[in-house]
């Protein structure tokens, strides 16, 4: 049990209702000879199964199988995960963060970058964007130390924190955060887009990856069309009505990545619906999901349009974190100007970044581009290498090229209750595995 450091104005009521409402977590690597299991015992509330997903998420742990039950007002989770590398967890430090995270989320946790001032843009993507975005920040002396940037059916989402450059601490200056306001607005808007670019200034610490769902969404990027099509690989996600237990019933089906619990969870939350159930497994690569869900005021979806609406939502969430076209990996001494000088050699030779992770670790420049063609085919190699001969072949390398097809699972491969199977062995799934676990006597 994680040790609390008590406020010293809580008195011993307030105390026991804090204990009663901490999650209870359990680590385990005995039971599954593949895994760890991570079981997360507590108080049912909206958004605490994003929180317990976040932890495992924000360490790039993989979840292999999970499996989440609510059972009036409490909640368990068991995840079994690994590391990158598909081995258990051993590293104490590891383990003992889950163990203190877990147990903490119950007073909310953010994690953010202190002490820096963020900058949110969102608008309609087009090559050289984040060329000009970065070109406008160096001339206004805005040193950028972090950055994430997603693309996805043509806009694009960008959460950069930035410093000054001459003092190194974050920009308080009103009359300096409107200029930077007012020309990102000009860069966004380009020719064509008055009403949709936006652009804040925030002190305030959040979740960046969090933060960027809620931008994508809040911009009705599910509601555009791709310029291009995407591999056939598609996320497959469907939605029905289980009518006697006033649940609905989600689906998901797509290739397995790291975070993927993460992007479609956060998705849910942010759209006021609640998981009750839900199981996750993975099989090679393939990922199945099945939620059982319902408004945050307890009904479950009630008509056509929103049902396609959850449909394309979660879609969005899913793709807007694949990795479309070659991975180039920048790591070079920090300076001002930096990322403008290496992006505009992007867009100069018609270099289009889908997807930036942009950090700086001690006064080295660590970043990430995955980049296409102009009109999002693969990038040449020959152009590749000409990007790497200009901006030198050591600091900016190769790390991953795009799979050019992926082979779709056979159907006897896929487990009960994806893809449309009938409701009633959709249900059962769940209840017998919970059942089994012992978390529910009766499931009537």
């Amino acid at each position: 049990m994680v040790e609390m450091d008590w406020p010293s104005s809580l008195n011993e009521y307030e105390k026991l209702v804090i204990r009663m409402n901490t999650p209870r977590v359990v680590i385990d690597n005995a039971v599954c000879p593949t895994a760890t299991l991570v079981t997360v015992d507590s108080a049912r509330r909206h958004g605490i199964l994003l929180e317990a997903v976040q932890v495992l998420t924000d360490l790039n742990l993989s979840i292999k199988k999970a499996y989440i039950s609510s059972d009036g007002r409490w909640f368990m989770d068991v995840f079994h995960v690994t590391d990158q590398h598909g081995n258990k967890l051993t590293d104490e430090s590891v383990i003992s963060y889950i163990e203190q995270s877990m147990g903490s989320i119950h007073y909310g946790r953010t994690n953010g970058n202190n002490g820096l001032t963020a900058l949110e843009l969102t608008g309609t993507d087009r090559v050289g964007l984040l060329s000009e975005v970065f070109a406008v920040l160096a001339d206004l002396q805005c040193n950028v130390v972090e950055a994430k940037v997603w693309t996805h059916n043509g806009r694009i989402a960008s959460l950069i924190y930035v410093k000054d450059c001459d003092s190194g601490c974050p920009i308080e200056d009103s009359q300096k955060i409107d200029r930077i306001e007012a020309r990102l607005r000009n860069v966004l808007k380009g020719d064509n887009d008055i009403r949709s670019a936006k652009t804040s200034v925030s002190m305030a610490v959040t979740h960046t990856e969090r933060r960027l769902h809620q931008m994508m969404f809040a911009d009705r990027d599910y509601e555009w069309k791709p310029i291009l099509k995407r591999s056939d690989d598609c996320p497959i996600v469907t939605v029905q009505n289980w009518i006697e237990r006033g649940y609905s019933v989600v689906n998901v089906q797509c290739k397995d990545r790291l975070k993927l619990l993460f992007d479609i969870v956060c998705t849910m939350t942010d759209m006021e619906y609640v998981v009750f159930h839900a199981t996750i497994n993975t099989a090679g690569d393939r990922a199945y999901l099945e939620f059982y869900i319902r408004h945050t005021d307890g009904t479950p979806i009630s008509s056509e349009p929103e049902r396609q609406r959850v449909i394309q939502c979660l879609q969005a969430s899913i793709e807007r974190r694949a990795s479309e076209g070659v991975r180039l990996e920048l790591s070079a001494e920090d300076r001002q100007g930096l990322l403008a000088d290496v992006t505009r050699t992007f867009r100069e030779n018609g270099l289009n970044v889908t997807r930036a992770d942009i950090s700086t670790e001690r006064e080295m420049a660590v970043n990430e581009f995955y980049v296409t063609d102009a009109v999002g085919n693969t990038a040449d190699s020959k152009l590749i290498e000409a990007v790497r001969q200009k901006i030198g072949l050591s600091n900016l390398k190769v790390k991953e090229l795009p799979m050019i097809c992926h082979k779709k699972v056979e159907s006897e491969e896929q487990p009960v209750g994806v893809g449309g199977a009938v409701l009633l062995s959709l249900g059962s799934l769940v209840r017998r595995n919970l059942y089994n676990l012992g978390w529910i006597r009766s499931y009537s």
